[in-house]
């Protein structure tokens, strides 16, 4: 019971991990680019990644129950595959990696935050700019401490396992969940009242455009890493893909497949469907389920070779967290602001950007 409670804890906190890391990314592409029409939408992805803290201490459990998880950590022998590898998985470094992984992920999003709030207070140029420079330096160490905490978190529950695209695989998953997610929240908040009369139809359209985009990414990334494994046909890396064709897991494989990818695919190929409420909505709680699926299909096998099995412990644990981090984020929202006041491009986001007439589902506004 207890390592089937410690792999289902595994499983909801990648999960919401992917999101928050998502925020992150985000908010710092944002910057990047200074982009105008993402503003309106920019303080929802600073809440979301400061949740980072909140990631770190409820870490914890999985710190405590990482022996019971990860197989190298008291192997019955020491193979080939995890003696070239012994100077990275072993006790030690693994507590500091995901200490120095936390730490990291949760300054960056201190600092994006704090800076955003400063330009709320002040509207100085001054702020504009630190987000701009943390988000230049971040955006390297996001995407070196991403590949390790997946590497660490995720891949070494089968350490004879190789993959050099396992980094923007789990990348990609956090991308496409989180724009589809923020997609949700912005129709929540435009609807209650905070962001009414903020959010045009254009940029609903755009972050719909974002999400098209990541669906293709994440299925070239899954079939490139899928074609090269079983095209080399090497033992170490064929294993993993064989193992997961044994009994349902081989359906789940399919629903991945036709659910991650054909679904959202052709779903959004209409300029029209990016802006109709009830579509897009629909398509949110779809990416969830495919990104829990996908995560289950990555996580659970070596403790349920045979069929995937959803057991109640895995319902608790996303409940358990998930609860925590709306409670959160609810607290963050009713503290702040729901946009940058100050946003030197705010007005440029709210006034410039028109769509065509064929690009909206209805003239005034996104679509019932």
């Amino acid at each position: 019971m207890l390592k089937q409670f410690a792999f289902s804890y595994l499983l909801a906190y990648m999960f919401f991990l992917s999101l928050c890391l998502g925020g992150l990314f985000f908010v710092m592409l944002h910057h990047l680019f200074d982009a105008s029409w993402s503003v309106t939408i920019r303080r929802l992805l600073e809440h979301l990644a400061f949740l980072m803290p909140v990631m770190a201490l409820l870490y914890l459990p999985l710190a405590l129950l990482a022996p019971q998880i990860y197989p190298w950590w008291h192997p019955a022998h020491v193979d080939h595959s995890l003696r070239a590898k012994i100077a990275w998985l072993n006790p030690t470094t693994f507590y500091l990696r995901a200490a120095l992984y936390l730490a990291i992920w949760s300054w960056l999003a201190y600092k994006l935050r704090y800076w955003s709030l400063q330009q709320d207070k002040t509207g100085a140029a001054r702020c504009t700019f630190k987000m701009r420079k943390f988000s230049y330096v971040g955006i390297f160490l996001f995407a070196a401490t991403l590949t390790g905490a997946a590497i660490d978190w995720i891949k070494s529950l089968e350490h004879e396992w190789y993959s050099t695209m396992f980094g923007v695989y789990f990348f990609a998953s956090c991308a496409w969940t989180t724009t589809a997610t923020v997609y949700v929240i912005t129709l929540l908040l435009q609807r209650a009242g905070p962001l009414r009369g903020l959010v045009t139809p254009t940029m609903y359209y755009y972050i719909g455009s974002v999400l098209l985009a990541f669906t293709v990414f994440y299925a070239y990334i899954h079939f490139a890493q899928y074609f090269i494994i079983w095209n080399a046909n090497v033992p170490e890396e064929t294993f993993w893909y064989v193992l997961r064709e044994r009994g349902t897991w081989w359906d789940i494989g399919m629903v991945i497949v036709f659910g991650h990818f054909l679904v959202p695919f052709l779903a959004l190929l209409r300029i029209d469907v990016k802006t109709r409420f009830w579509w897009m909505a629909s398509l949110g709680v779809w990416a969830w389920l495919m990104n829990y699926a996908d995560l289950a299909f990555n996580i659970m096998p070596p403790l349920h070779p045979d069929n995937f099995v959803l057991h109640p412990f895995d319902l608790l644990c996303l409940v358990f967290i998930g609860g925590v981090l709306t409670q959160v984020y609810r607290k963050y929202l009713a503290a702040h602001p729901a946009y940058p006041l100050r946003d030197p491009r705010l007005k440029e986001a709210l006034t410039q950007h028109e769509l065509r007439p064929a690009e909206a589902a209805l003239p005034g506004g996104i679509a019932e």
